[in-house]
């Protein structure tokens, strides 16, 4: 089987079930498919006029850019070769292929320079008569490109990294000018494939992504137009791109962000949700470092109003606070002070506060126990003083994380041993 490392969507050309991956039927070996081997040995990437009648193929076994005649639109059956055209002079290992929609500029992204690079095609759709125009590096997103794709009007550029299995996002002051390029933002297609190529919808509202190791094409619903920070995976929803280690999860009261807290980066991981409560529309925003504090962060909480963070670790058995200049934006974080639970746990891994901020509760990995701390400060942890416990040794001997009801009439547990959550009445 060929690894499949280039994709590319014809605008609006579907049927039964129009740009949903589900639906899709192949149309029958060999009426529908076309070798291209004869040409090159290691073909990375396709494109096709927007009237079907042309199809391009990449190849990094010549370096070469082939182009195909198709006698009946969109039916690679019918597909003639014509000609081809090099672009080993800028780059040994292109990856990805793209037009501009009129036909008269080419771009190429190649992964031994890690650089998009620009053509002018006097002749509209005819490579044969292309000329090399100015470059544009990605060396500093990722250092294996494999994907590229424009939006319809030309003034944003998509990359698919392989190194770091991300999509870069880039807006262009000038329309199809790739000198005018900027880096704006990146969306984290790990969790799904080792990605090689990249395509969207007409209208920007869906991303396709080709993966190596996997043979699959992935599909992803952007809630804003183009924008891949709203880019949501449409089966699921994984942290794993960004924390291969979650400890703990905390929502806003709203249900517009939430935050992960992970011990493979010591961090805090930023998402937002453009509906609220709905994973699937849960974008990264941001990472937050709290390794100078704890490299083992176990248990992660917010002051209701979102301008304090806490944080508890196991390496030091300490409770952490943090101002949040910006409520609920962690990047605006600043850590403030602590508050030692050694005496009570050496392996604290949940946190939780009462809503008034008078109470803190820890949950001890090493003890079994929920620990109660009265704050005579509200929300300042240096103002705490231990209260009491309560064990939960009988229900699971891993407890990782604490969780109340808003009115504290309930408590919740979960814990590693027996994979369960334990729900308590006050």
């Amino acid at each position: 089987m060929r690894i499949p490392l280039g994709l590319r969507a014809a605008a609006g050309s579907s049927s039964g079930g129009p740009w949903n991956i589900a639906s899709a039927v192949y149309n029958g070996s060999p009426i529908n498919s076309y070798y291209v081997g004869t040409r090159d040995s290691n073909c990375q990437d396709v494109f096709f006029k927007p009237d079907g009648t042309k199809m391009y193929i990449l190849g990094n076994g010549n370096d070469n850019v082939y182009e195909y005649n198709l006698s009946t639109a969109w039916d690679i059956s019918t597909a003639s070769y014509l000609q081809s055209f090099s672009v080993a002079a800028q780059d040994n290992t292109p990856a990805g292929i793209s037009f501009k929609d009129d036909g008269t500029k080419m771009y190429i992204v190649g992964s031994t320079n890690d650089t998009v690079y620009e053509y002018n095609l006097s002749t509209a759709w005819n490579i044969s008569t292309a000329s090399y125009l100015q470059s544009f590096s990605v060396a500093a997103q990722d250092t294996n490109p494999g994907g590229l794709f424009f939006k319809t009007d030309g003034t944003k550029m998509y990359i698919v990294g392989v190194v770091n299995r991300i999509v870069y996002e880039y807006n262009l002051s000038t329309a199809w000018n790739i000198s005018t390029a900027s880096y704006l933002q990146s969306f984290s297609v790990a969790a799904q494939a080792g990605p090689q190529g990249i395509s969207f919808k007409d209208d920007g509202t869906k991303m396709y992504i080709v993966g190596a190791g996997s043979d699959n094409v992935y599909e992803y619903n952007l809630s804003t137009a183009w924008n891949i920070s709203t880019a949501s995976y449409l089966q699921s929803f994984s942290v794993t791109s960004y924390e291969t280690t979650p400890n703990g999860v905390f929502f806003k009261g709203d249900g517009t962000k939430m935050y992960i807290i992970g011990s493979s980066a010591n961090a805090v991981y930023q998402y937002d949700l453009s509906t609220a409560w709905n994973l699937a529309t849960a974008s990264f925003t941001n990472p937050t470092t709290v390794a100078a504090q704890d490299t083992l962060p176990g248990g992660l909480f917010f002051k209701t109003d979102g301008t304090k963070m806490y944080i508890v670790g196991s390496i030091n058995d300490t409770v952490y606070e943090y101002n949040l200049s910006t409520a609920w934006d962690i990047s605006t974080a600043s850590y403030l002070q602590s508050f030692s639970v050694t005496a009570q746990d050496n392996t604290p891994t949940g946190i939780s506060f009462k809503d008034d901020g008078t109470k803190m509760y820890i949950v001890g990995f090493t003890t079994d126990t929920v620990y109660e701390y009265n704050l005579s400060t509200a929300w300042n942890v240096t103002t705490a003083s231990y209260l009491q416990s309560f064990s939960v040794a009988a229900q699971d001997t891993g407890p990782i994380g604490i969780s109340f009801k808003d009115d504290g009439t309930k408590m919740y547990m979960i814990g590693t041993v027996r994979d369960s959550v334990w729900s308590y009445d006050l």
